[in-house]
Protein backbone atom coordinates (compact mmCIF):
# COMPACT_ATOMS: atom_id res chain seq x y z
CA UNK A 1 0.00 0.00 0.00
CA UNK A 2 1.19 3.14 -0.81
CA UNK A 3 2.24 5.40 2.16
CA UNK A 4 1.35 9.14 2.02
CA UNK A 5 4.12 11.06 4.12
CA UNK A 6 4.44 15.04 3.83
CA UNK A 7 6.39 18.07 4.64
CA UNK A 8 4.38 18.56 8.04
CA UNK A 9 5.40 22.30 7.69
CA UNK A 10 4.12 22.82 4.36
CA UNK A 11 0.88 20.38 4.59
CA UNK A 12 -2.65 21.48 5.52
CA UNK A 13 -4.40 19.06 7.55
CA UNK A 14 -8.65 18.87 7.68
CA UNK A 15 -10.21 17.19 10.35
CA UNK A 16 -13.56 15.29 9.80
CA UNK A 17 -15.84 14.78 12.77
CA UNK A 18 -17.07 11.46 11.48
CA UNK A 19 -20.17 10.85 13.15
CA UNK A 20 -21.53 14.43 11.27
CA UNK A 21 -19.43 14.48 8.24
CA UNK A 22 -21.69 12.41 5.73
CA UNK A 23 -24.20 9.67 6.19
CA UNK A 24 -23.91 6.80 3.31
CA UNK A 25 -26.74 4.41 4.62
CA UNK A 26 -29.51 6.93 6.00
CA UNK A 27 -29.74 5.99 9.78
CA UNK A 28 -28.33 9.53 10.48
CA UNK A 29 -25.18 9.30 12.04
CA UNK A 30 -21.68 9.94 9.65
CA UNK A 31 -19.58 7.20 8.75
CA UNK A 32 -16.68 5.47 6.87
CA UNK A 33 -18.30 4.66 3.27
CA UNK A 34 -19.24 8.65 3.75
CA UNK A 35 -16.30 9.93 3.95
CA UNK A 36 -14.84 7.81 0.81
CA UNK A 37 -18.16 9.09 -1.26
CA UNK A 38 -16.52 12.55 -0.30
CA UNK A 39 -12.99 12.22 -1.61
CA UNK A 40 -13.66 13.99 -4.52
CA UNK A 41 -14.49 16.76 -2.51
CA UNK A 42 -11.71 16.96 -0.29
CA UNK A 43 -9.11 16.08 -3.43
CA UNK A 44 -10.85 19.35 -4.83
CA UNK A 45 -10.23 21.56 -1.75
CA UNK A 46 -5.96 20.41 -1.91
CA UNK A 47 -5.48 19.36 1.55
CA UNK A 48 -3.16 16.59 2.17
CA UNK A 49 -4.13 14.88 5.39
CA UNK A 50 -7.21 13.72 6.74
CA UNK A 51 -7.81 13.74 10.70
CA UNK A 52 -10.57 11.43 11.70
CA UNK A 53 -11.75 11.58 14.96
CA UNK A 54 -12.92 7.96 17.02
CA UNK A 55 -14.07 5.79 14.97
CA UNK A 56 -13.67 2.81 17.57
CA UNK A 57 -16.49 0.77 19.47
CA UNK A 58 -17.65 3.24 21.98
CA UNK A 59 -20.96 3.38 24.39
CA UNK A 60 -20.99 7.55 22.90
CA UNK A 61 -21.05 8.87 26.58
CA UNK A 62 -18.54 11.44 25.51
CA UNK A 63 -18.93 10.88 21.47
CA UNK A 64 -16.53 8.28 20.89
CA UNK A 65 -13.75 9.63 23.29
CA UNK A 66 -14.74 6.93 25.75
CA UNK A 67 -13.15 4.28 23.76
CA UNK A 68 -13.92 0.13 24.45
CA UNK A 69 -11.89 -1.70 22.03
CA UNK A 70 -8.83 0.70 20.75
CA UNK A 71 -8.48 -1.83 17.71
CA UNK A 72 -12.02 -2.18 16.27
CA UNK A 73 -14.47 -0.16 14.00
CA UNK A 74 -17.58 0.57 15.60
CA UNK A 75 -20.37 -1.04 13.39
CA UNK A 76 -22.39 2.22 13.55
CA UNK A 77 -19.22 3.80 11.56
CA UNK A 78 -18.86 0.68 9.26
CA UNK A 79 -15.91 -2.26 8.95
CA UNK A 80 -12.28 -2.97 8.97
CA UNK A 81 -12.67 -3.41 5.33
CA UNK A 82 -14.72 0.15 5.08
CA UNK A 83 -11.59 1.91 6.71
CA UNK A 84 -9.21 -0.24 4.58
CA UNK A 85 -10.57 0.92 1.33
CA UNK A 86 -10.83 4.34 2.78
CA UNK A 87 -7.08 4.36 3.29
CA UNK A 88 -6.34 3.56 -0.26
CA UNK A 89 -8.39 5.78 -2.05
CA UNK A 90 -7.19 8.35 0.01
CA UNK A 91 -3.43 7.67 -1.06
CA UNK A 92 -4.80 7.74 -4.36
CA UNK A 93 -5.88 11.52 -4.24
CA UNK A 94 -2.58 12.47 -2.92
CA UNK A 95 -4.10 12.23 1.26
CA UNK A 96 -2.77 10.46 3.87
CA UNK A 97 -5.17 9.59 7.54
CA UNK A 98 -4.38 10.67 10.40
CA UNK A 99 -6.05 8.91 13.65
CA UNK A 100 -7.39 10.26 16.86
CA UNK A 101 -5.84 8.26 19.85
CA UNK A 102 -7.52 8.63 23.16
CA UNK A 103 -5.16 7.16 25.37
CA UNK A 104 -5.26 9.15 28.43
CA UNK A 105 -8.68 7.30 29.68
CA UNK A 106 -10.59 4.40 28.51
CA UNK A 107 -14.61 3.50 28.80
CA UNK A 108 -16.02 2.14 31.70
CA UNK A 109 -16.69 -0.54 29.13
CA UNK A 110 -13.24 -1.40 27.88
CA UNK A 111 -12.23 -5.19 28.60
CA UNK A 112 -9.28 -3.78 30.65
CA UNK A 113 -11.40 -1.64 32.91
CA UNK A 114 -14.10 -4.72 33.08
CA UNK A 115 -11.63 -7.24 34.09
CA UNK A 116 -9.88 -4.92 36.98
CA UNK A 117 -13.89 -4.45 38.41
CA UNK A 118 -14.29 -8.14 38.10
CA UNK A 119 -11.26 -8.44 40.17
CA UNK A 120 -7.84 -9.34 38.48
CA UNK A 121 -5.35 -7.27 39.70
CA UNK A 122 -3.66 -7.11 36.84
CA UNK A 123 -5.75 -5.02 35.36
CA UNK A 124 -6.65 -2.68 38.57
CA UNK A 125 -2.99 -1.63 38.07
CA UNK A 126 -3.96 -0.23 34.81
CA UNK A 127 -6.28 2.69 36.29
CA UNK A 128 -5.38 5.40 38.96
CA UNK A 129 -7.10 3.81 42.45
CA UNK A 130 -7.21 5.31 45.73
CA UNK A 131 -8.82 4.80 49.11
CA UNK A 132 -11.24 7.98 50.58
CA UNK A 133 -10.45 10.20 52.85
CA UNK A 134 -11.54 9.41 56.44
CA UNK A 135 -13.15 5.78 55.33
CA UNK A 136 -12.98 3.51 57.97
CA UNK A 137 -12.49 0.40 56.60
CA UNK A 138 -12.85 -1.56 53.48
CA UNK A 139 -16.39 -1.33 51.77
CA UNK A 140 -16.41 2.65 53.21
CA UNK A 141 -16.08 5.07 50.57
CA UNK A 142 -15.32 7.98 52.99
CA UNK A 143 -14.95 10.48 51.03
CA UNK A 144 -12.92 11.52 47.45
CA UNK A 145 -8.89 11.56 47.71
CA UNK A 146 -9.17 15.20 46.78
CA UNK A 147 -11.32 17.96 45.63
CA UNK A 148 -10.11 17.64 41.88
CA UNK A 149 -13.11 18.57 39.37
CA UNK A 150 -13.10 16.63 36.21
CA UNK A 151 -13.44 18.66 32.80
CA UNK A 152 -17.00 18.65 32.59
CA UNK A 153 -18.43 19.57 36.19
CA UNK A 154 -18.43 17.72 39.44
CA UNK A 155 -16.06 15.63 41.09
CA UNK A 156 -13.18 13.93 39.54
CA UNK A 157 -13.42 10.64 41.16
CA UNK A 158 -15.79 8.00 41.52
CA UNK A 159 -16.68 5.57 43.79
CA UNK A 160 -16.86 2.00 42.50
CA UNK A 161 -18.26 -0.87 44.56
CA UNK A 162 -16.73 -3.84 42.80
CA UNK A 163 -13.18 -2.20 43.34
CA UNK A 164 -13.74 -0.69 46.57
CA UNK A 165 -11.71 2.25 45.85
CA UNK A 166 -12.49 5.24 44.01
CA UNK A 167 -10.77 5.76 40.83
CA UNK A 168 -9.69 8.98 38.94
CA UNK A 169 -11.56 10.41 35.99
CA UNK A 170 -10.50 13.85 34.64
CA UNK A 171 -12.96 14.02 32.15
CA UNK A 172 -16.70 12.31 31.83
CA UNK A 173 -17.61 9.60 34.66
CA UNK A 174 -17.39 7.05 31.90
CA UNK A 175 -13.48 7.82 31.31
CA UNK A 176 -11.48 6.21 34.24
CA UNK A 177 -7.66 7.64 33.03
CA UNK A 178 -5.05 4.80 32.80
CA UNK A 179 -2.08 4.46 35.35
CA UNK A 180 0.97 5.24 32.72
CA UNK A 181 3.34 4.92 35.64
CA UNK A 182 2.86 0.98 34.80
CA UNK A 183 4.97 -0.25 32.43
CA UNK A 184 2.41 -2.65 31.01
CA UNK A 185 -0.40 0.28 30.08
CA UNK A 186 2.55 2.31 27.81
CA UNK A 187 3.65 -1.18 26.18
CA UNK A 188 0.29 -2.12 25.37
CA UNK A 189 -0.55 1.58 24.00
CA UNK A 190 2.59 1.53 21.47
CA UNK A 191 0.60 -1.84 20.58
CA UNK A 192 -2.32 -0.03 19.61
CA UNK A 193 -0.38 2.81 17.67
CA UNK A 194 1.83 0.49 16.13
CA UNK A 195 -1.54 -1.71 14.75
CA UNK A 196 -3.31 1.17 13.36
CA UNK A 197 0.54 2.04 11.50
CA UNK A 198 0.34 -1.30 9.80
CA UNK A 199 -2.68 -0.84 8.07
CA UNK A 200 -1.37 2.54 6.49
CA UNK A 201 -2.45 4.98 8.99
CA UNK A 202 0.38 8.15 8.21
CA UNK A 203 -0.42 10.22 10.98
CA UNK A 204 -1.85 10.53 14.48
CA UNK A 205 -3.31 13.07 16.98
CA UNK A 206 -3.20 12.62 20.36
CA UNK A 207 -6.10 13.43 22.66
CA UNK A 208 -4.98 15.53 25.87
CA UNK A 209 -1.85 13.62 25.95
CA UNK A 210 0.19 16.07 28.36
CA UNK A 211 -2.20 14.59 31.13
CA UNK A 212 -1.06 11.07 31.11
CA UNK A 213 1.46 11.60 33.59
CA UNK A 214 0.12 12.65 37.05
CA UNK A 215 1.82 14.19 40.00
CA UNK A 216 4.01 12.16 42.20
CA UNK A 217 1.86 13.17 45.27
CA UNK A 218 -2.46 13.08 45.05
CA UNK A 219 -3.16 16.56 47.10
CA UNK A 220 -6.22 19.49 46.97
CA UNK A 221 -5.76 22.14 44.78
CA UNK A 222 -7.04 25.52 46.20
CA UNK A 223 -10.45 26.92 46.52
CA UNK A 224 -13.13 24.45 44.58
CA UNK A 225 -10.60 21.91 42.62
CA UNK A 226 -11.34 23.42 39.37
CA UNK A 227 -7.77 24.09 38.67
CA UNK A 228 -6.91 20.17 39.24
CA UNK A 229 -5.94 19.92 34.80
CA UNK A 230 -3.18 22.60 35.42
CA UNK A 231 -1.73 20.62 38.60
CA UNK A 232 -2.00 17.36 35.98
CA UNK A 233 -1.13 18.97 32.90
CA UNK A 234 2.61 18.43 31.72
CA UNK A 235 3.43 16.38 34.66
CA UNK A 236 6.89 14.60 35.68
CA UNK A 237 7.33 11.89 33.28
CA UNK A 238 5.18 12.93 30.30
CA UNK A 239 8.50 13.95 27.59
CA UNK A 240 9.68 10.45 28.62
CA UNK A 241 6.23 8.64 27.98
CA UNK A 242 5.97 10.53 25.03
CA UNK A 243 9.74 9.66 23.55
CA UNK A 244 9.15 5.72 24.50
CA UNK A 245 5.53 5.79 22.57
CA UNK A 246 7.18 7.38 19.68
CA UNK A 247 9.96 4.93 19.96
CA UNK A 248 8.28 1.51 21.01
CA UNK A 249 5.46 2.41 18.31
CA UNK A 250 7.86 3.12 15.66
CA UNK A 251 5.92 6.70 14.47
CA UNK A 252 9.44 8.76 14.64
CA UNK A 253 9.01 10.53 11.40
CA UNK A 254 5.50 10.78 10.65
CA UNK A 255 3.11 13.36 11.01
CA UNK A 256 2.04 13.53 14.98
CA UNK A 257 0.24 16.50 16.94
CA UNK A 258 -0.95 16.40 20.55
CA UNK A 259 -3.67 18.18 22.25
CA UNK A 260 -2.51 19.92 25.30
CA UNK A 261 -4.55 20.97 28.04
CA UNK A 262 -3.55 24.08 29.87
CA UNK A 263 0.12 23.64 28.60
CA UNK A 264 2.23 25.97 28.60
CA UNK A 265 4.96 27.43 25.79
CA UNK A 266 8.17 25.54 26.65
CA UNK A 267 6.62 22.43 27.29
CA UNK A 268 5.27 22.75 23.84
CA UNK A 269 8.91 23.88 22.73
CA UNK A 270 10.32 20.42 23.85
CA UNK A 271 6.82 18.04 22.46
CA UNK A 272 7.64 19.84 19.22
CA UNK A 273 11.27 19.63 18.78
CA UNK A 274 12.55 17.79 16.02
CA UNK A 275 15.63 16.84 18.35
CA UNK A 276 13.53 15.18 21.16
CA UNK A 277 11.96 12.93 18.99
CA UNK A 278 8.37 13.50 20.74
CA UNK A 279 5.52 15.39 18.56
CA UNK A 280 5.65 17.56 15.24
CA UNK A 281 3.60 19.97 16.53
CA UNK A 282 0.92 20.59 19.32
CA UNK A 283 -1.80 22.00 19.97
CA UNK A 284 -2.23 24.76 22.77
CA UNK A 285 -5.81 26.69 23.58
CA UNK A 286 -4.75 30.19 25.17
CA UNK A 287 -5.91 32.02 22.16
CA UNK A 288 -9.68 30.41 22.09
CA UNK A 289 -10.04 31.46 26.10
CA UNK A 290 -9.94 35.51 25.01
CA UNK A 291 -13.96 35.49 25.44
CA UNK A 292 -14.02 33.82 28.62
CA UNK A 293 -14.32 36.01 31.72
CA UNK A 294 -12.92 35.70 35.01
CA UNK A 295 -10.92 32.60 32.59
CA UNK A 296 -14.06 30.87 33.00
CA UNK A 297 -15.83 28.89 29.76
CA UNK A 298 -19.24 29.56 31.06
CA UNK A 299 -18.75 33.49 31.74
CA UNK A 300 -19.96 35.82 28.61
CA UNK A 301 -17.80 38.30 27.01
CA UNK A 302 -16.47 40.02 23.92
CA UNK A 303 -13.55 39.06 22.25
CA UNK A 304 -10.61 40.45 23.82
CA UNK A 305 -8.60 41.42 20.91
CA UNK A 306 -5.35 42.70 22.71
CA UNK A 307 -5.19 39.87 24.63
CA UNK A 308 -5.75 37.32 21.67
CA UNK A 309 -3.11 39.44 19.56
CA UNK A 310 -0.50 39.28 22.65
CA UNK A 311 -1.08 35.39 22.85
CA UNK A 312 -0.52 34.80 19.57
CA UNK A 313 2.40 36.44 18.87
CA UNK A 314 3.41 34.98 22.21
CA UNK A 315 3.33 31.51 21.07
CA UNK A 316 4.47 32.53 17.46
CA UNK A 317 7.28 34.31 18.42
CA UNK A 318 7.68 32.05 21.24
CA UNK A 319 8.08 28.31 19.51
CA UNK A 320 9.74 30.07 17.03
CA UNK A 321 12.83 31.15 18.74
CA UNK A 322 12.69 27.35 20.70
CA UNK A 323 12.45 25.53 17.69
CA UNK A 324 9.51 24.55 18.09
CA UNK A 325 6.08 23.95 15.87
CA UNK A 326 2.45 25.07 15.94
CA UNK A 327 -0.63 23.78 14.68
CA UNK A 328 -2.64 26.38 13.50
CA UNK A 329 -6.64 26.68 13.83
CA UNK A 330 -9.71 28.41 14.87
CA UNK A 331 -12.38 25.57 15.44
CA UNK A 332 -13.03 21.89 16.59
CA UNK A 333 -15.24 19.69 17.61
CA UNK A 334 -14.93 20.80 21.13
CA UNK A 335 -15.19 24.14 20.02
CA UNK A 336 -18.24 26.58 19.11
CA UNK A 337 -17.41 27.96 15.97
CA UNK A 338 -15.23 31.16 15.71
CA UNK A 339 -16.85 32.95 13.00
CA UNK A 340 -19.97 33.40 15.42
CA UNK A 341 -17.14 34.02 18.24
CA UNK A 342 -15.73 36.68 16.73
CA UNK A 343 -18.93 38.39 15.49
CA UNK A 344 -19.92 36.83 12.10
CA UNK A 345 -23.55 36.99 13.54
CA UNK A 346 -25.47 39.55 11.21
CA UNK A 347 -26.03 38.69 7.72
CA UNK A 348 -26.20 34.90 8.52
CA UNK A 349 -27.17 33.65 4.54
CA UNK A 350 -26.55 36.12 2.92
CA UNK A 351 -24.38 36.68 -0.11
CA UNK A 352 -21.17 38.49 1.50
CA UNK A 353 -23.00 39.17 4.74
CA UNK A 354 -20.39 39.27 7.87
CA UNK A 355 -20.14 35.78 8.35
CA UNK A 356 -18.15 35.57 5.13
CA UNK A 357 -16.34 38.45 5.41
CA UNK A 358 -15.21 37.19 9.50
CA UNK A 359 -14.63 33.46 7.56
CA UNK A 360 -12.25 34.91 4.98
CA UNK A 361 -9.93 36.99 7.53
CA UNK A 362 -10.19 34.66 10.38
CA UNK A 363 -8.98 31.75 7.20
CA UNK A 364 -6.11 34.42 6.20
CA UNK A 365 -4.72 35.24 9.98
CA UNK A 366 -4.40 31.58 10.38
CA UNK A 367 -2.89 30.00 7.31
CA UNK A 368 -0.39 32.58 7.21
CA UNK A 369 1.15 32.29 10.35
CA UNK A 370 4.28 29.95 11.13
CA UNK A 371 2.94 26.39 11.90
CA UNK A 372 0.80 23.73 10.70
CA UNK A 373 -3.01 24.89 9.38
CA UNK A 374 -5.87 22.86 10.39
CA UNK A 375 -9.59 23.15 8.81
CA UNK A 376 -11.97 21.90 10.85
CA UNK A 377 -15.09 20.39 8.44
CA UNK A 378 -17.27 23.12 7.22
CA UNK A 379 -14.72 26.32 7.67
CA UNK A 380 -14.25 26.32 4.25
CA UNK A 381 -18.14 26.37 3.58
CA UNK A 382 -18.66 29.19 6.72
CA UNK A 383 -20.56 27.31 8.87
CA UNK A 384 -21.90 29.12 12.49
CA UNK A 385 -23.33 27.93 15.37
CA UNK A 386 -26.18 25.54 16.21
CA UNK A 387 -28.63 28.66 16.97
CA UNK A 388 -30.78 25.94 18.76
CA UNK A 389 -33.71 27.40 20.97
CA UNK A 390 -34.06 24.23 23.44
CA UNK A 391 -31.74 22.94 25.82
CA UNK A 392 -33.09 19.42 24.41
CA UNK A 393 -31.42 20.29 20.83
CA UNK A 394 -28.07 20.07 22.86
CA UNK A 395 -26.24 16.25 23.12
CA UNK A 396 -23.28 17.02 24.26
CA UNK A 397 -22.18 15.88 27.99
CA UNK A 398 -20.51 18.96 28.89
CA UNK A 399 -22.98 21.28 27.69
CA UNK A 400 -25.98 19.99 29.70
CA UNK A 401 -23.63 19.35 32.88
CA UNK A 402 -23.06 23.50 32.43
CA UNK A 403 -26.73 24.17 32.06
CA UNK A 404 -27.42 22.61 35.16
CA UNK A 405 -24.96 24.07 36.96
CA UNK A 406 -25.13 27.53 35.70
CA UNK A 407 -29.17 27.27 37.08
CA UNK A 408 -28.43 25.91 40.42
CA UNK A 409 -25.91 28.74 40.75
CA UNK A 410 -29.09 31.00 39.83
CA UNK A 411 -29.57 32.02 36.37
CA UNK A 412 -32.57 31.73 34.79
CA UNK A 413 -33.26 28.53 32.21
CA UNK A 414 -33.31 31.44 29.64
CA UNK A 415 -29.86 32.89 30.85
CA UNK A 416 -28.35 29.07 31.15
CA UNK A 417 -29.46 28.53 27.39
CA UNK A 418 -27.93 31.32 26.26
CA UNK A 419 -24.55 30.62 27.75
CA UNK A 420 -24.41 27.36 26.21
CA UNK A 421 -25.92 28.49 23.02
CA UNK A 422 -22.46 30.43 22.64
CA UNK A 423 -20.39 27.80 24.49
CA UNK A 424 -21.45 24.48 23.81
CA UNK A 425 -18.94 21.63 22.02
CA UNK A 426 -22.40 20.81 19.94
CA UNK A 427 -21.45 23.90 17.75
CA UNK A 428 -18.86 22.63 15.66
CA UNK A 429 -20.47 19.03 15.58
CA UNK A 430 -23.63 19.74 13.90
CA UNK A 431 -24.10 17.86 10.95
CA UNK A 432 -21.93 18.89 7.80
CA UNK A 433 -24.08 21.13 5.09
CA UNK A 434 -23.73 19.50 1.83
CA UNK A 435 -26.68 21.42 0.15
CA UNK A 436 -30.19 22.98 1.05
CA UNK A 437 -32.89 20.71 2.40
CA UNK A 438 -34.64 18.90 5.40
CA UNK A 439 -30.54 17.07 5.59
CA UNK A 440 -28.09 19.45 4.89
CA UNK A 441 -27.44 16.26 2.05
CA UNK A 442 -25.90 14.85 4.84
CA UNK A 443 -28.36 11.89 5.20
CA UNK A 444 -31.76 10.59 4.02
CA UNK A 445 -32.72 9.94 7.64
CA UNK A 446 -33.26 11.90 10.77
CA UNK A 447 -29.58 13.59 11.82
CA UNK A 448 -28.61 12.50 15.00
CA UNK A 449 -28.42 16.33 16.03
CA UNK A 450 -29.91 19.31 14.50
CA UNK A 451 -28.87 21.05 11.38
CA UNK A 452 -29.03 24.61 11.98
CA UNK A 453 -30.69 26.92 9.47
CA UNK A 454 -28.20 28.30 7.93
CA UNK A 455 -27.67 25.21 5.89
CA UNK A 456 -30.42 26.60 3.19
CA UNK A 457 -27.57 28.97 1.81
CA UNK A 458 -24.61 27.78 3.72
CA UNK A 459 -23.32 24.87 1.91
CA UNK A 460 -21.30 23.14 -0.51
CA UNK A 461 -23.99 22.70 -3.72
CA UNK A 462 -23.89 26.82 -3.61
CA UNK A 463 -20.13 27.37 -2.78
CA UNK A 464 -18.18 24.54 -4.59
CA UNK A 465 -17.23 26.08 -8.12
CA UNK A 466 -19.09 29.76 -7.61
CA UNK A 467 -16.30 33.42 -7.51
CA UNK A 468 -15.66 34.57 -4.21
CA UNK A 469 -17.06 31.90 -2.76
CA UNK A 470 -15.40 30.54 1.48
CA UNK A 471 -14.63 27.33 -0.73
CA UNK A 472 -13.08 28.90 -3.57
CA UNK A 473 -10.64 30.81 -1.16
CA UNK A 474 -10.07 28.40 1.08
CA UNK A 475 -8.80 26.15 -1.99
CA UNK A 476 -6.59 29.18 -3.14
CA UNK A 477 -5.28 29.55 0.62
CA UNK A 478 -4.23 25.84 0.52
CA UNK A 479 -2.51 26.13 -2.86
CA UNK A 480 -0.38 29.05 -1.53
CA UNK A 481 0.70 27.14 1.50
CA UNK A 482 2.17 24.60 -0.90
CA UNK A 483 3.95 27.01 -3.16
CA UNK A 484 5.37 30.00 -0.70
CA UNK A 485 8.59 29.33 0.64
CA UNK A 486 8.60 32.29 3.04
CA UNK A 487 4.83 30.73 4.30
CA UNK A 488 6.69 27.14 5.24
CA UNK A 489 10.27 28.31 6.03
CA UNK A 490 10.57 32.28 7.37
CA UNK A 491 10.82 33.54 10.41
CA UNK A 492 7.27 35.70 11.83
CA UNK A 493 7.20 38.47 13.84
CA UNK A 494 4.66 40.45 14.93
CA UNK A 495 4.03 44.20 13.72
CA UNK A 496 2.44 46.79 15.69
CA UNK A 497 -0.89 48.59 13.89
CA UNK A 498 -1.07 51.42 15.43
CA UNK A 499 -3.49 53.03 17.94
CA UNK A 500 -6.11 53.54 15.61
CA UNK A 501 -6.31 50.00 15.23
CA UNK A 502 -6.75 48.52 17.94
CA UNK A 503 -8.60 45.31 16.82
CA UNK A 504 -5.88 44.51 14.10
CA UNK A 505 -3.88 41.57 14.45
CA UNK A 506 -0.40 42.27 12.07
CA UNK A 507 2.38 40.43 11.27
CA UNK A 508 5.40 39.61 8.87
CA UNK A 509 7.02 36.60 7.37
CA UNK A 510 9.98 37.09 5.92
CA UNK A 511 12.69 34.48 3.86
CA UNK A 512 15.82 36.24 2.42
CA UNK A 513 14.54 39.22 0.47
CA UNK A 514 11.31 38.24 0.60
CA UNK A 515 8.44 39.65 3.02
CA UNK A 516 4.97 39.59 3.03
CA UNK A 517 2.77 41.95 5.61
CA UNK A 518 -0.18 40.03 6.78
CA UNK A 519 -2.91 42.40 8.33
CA UNK A 520 -6.32 41.30 9.51
CA UNK A 521 -9.19 43.33 11.23
CA UNK A 522 -11.38 42.00 14.39
CA UNK A 523 -13.37 45.30 13.94
CA UNK A 524 -17.26 45.68 12.79
CA UNK A 525 -16.19 49.22 11.68
CA UNK A 526 -13.12 50.94 9.53
CA UNK A 527 -10.10 51.18 10.76
CA UNK A 528 -6.86 53.63 10.35
CA UNK A 529 -3.59 51.71 10.07
CA UNK A 530 0.20 52.57 11.05
CA UNK A 531 2.67 52.43 8.31
CA UNK A 532 3.14 48.74 8.21
CA UNK A 533 5.92 49.65 5.32
CA UNK A 534 4.69 48.32 2.79
CA UNK A 535 4.49 51.46 -0.40
CA UNK A 536 5.14 49.55 -3.52
CA UNK A 537 4.26 46.33 -2.65
CA UNK A 538 1.87 43.96 -4.98
CA UNK A 539 -1.51 42.61 -3.36
CA UNK A 540 -0.50 39.03 -2.84
CA UNK A 541 -4.61 38.27 -1.74
CA UNK A 542 -6.87 40.52 -0.15
CA UNK A 543 -10.83 39.37 1.32
CA UNK A 544 -12.93 42.38 -0.49
CA UNK A 545 -13.33 42.77 -4.56
CA UNK A 546 -11.43 45.41 -4.77
CA UNK A 547 -7.78 46.91 -3.99
CA UNK A 548 -7.37 47.67 -0.39
CA UNK A 549 -5.61 51.11 1.17
CA UNK A 550 -2.60 50.87 3.07
CA UNK A 551 -3.70 53.06 5.78
CA UNK A 552 -7.18 51.41 6.33
CA UNK A 553 -9.14 48.85 6.59
CA UNK A 554 -12.44 47.86 6.28
CA UNK A 555 -14.83 45.49 8.63
CA UNK A 556 -13.42 42.11 8.96
CA UNK A 557 -10.71 43.23 6.15
CA UNK A 558 -7.55 40.83 5.51
CA UNK A 559 -4.88 41.96 3.22
CA UNK A 560 -1.43 40.19 2.69
CA UNK A 561 0.99 42.39 0.96
CA UNK A 562 4.13 40.73 -0.83
CA UNK A 563 7.61 42.35 -1.95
Amino acid sequence: MARIEKDYRRAVIYQIYVKSFCDSDGDGLGDLPGIIGKLDYLERLGVDYLWLTPFFPSPQHDNGYDVSDYCAVDPRYGTMADFDELVAKAAGKGMGIMLDMVLCHTSVEHEWFRRACAGEERYQRYYILRDGRGASGPGDPGEPPTNWQCAFGGSAWKWEPRLGKWYLHLHDVSQPDLDWANPEVRAALADVVRFWRERGVTGFRFDVINLISKPEVFEDVPGSGAACRALVADGPHVHEYLQELVASAGIDGMITVGEMASTDLANCIRYTRPEDHELSMSFSFHHLKVDYAGGDKWTLMEPDIARLRETLRTWQEGMQAGGGWNALFWDNHDQPRAITRFGGRAGVGERGGSWERVGKMLAVCDFFMKGTPYIYQGDELGMTNAGYTSIEQYDDVESHNNYRLLMERGATADEALAVVGERSRDNGRTPMQWSAGPGAGFTTGTPWLEIPATSELVNAEVEVGAEGSLFEFYRVLVALRHELDVVTEGAVRFLDAGDGAPKVIAYERTLGDERLVVACSFDEAPCATADLGVAGYEVLLGTYDDAPSTNELRPYEAVVWRR
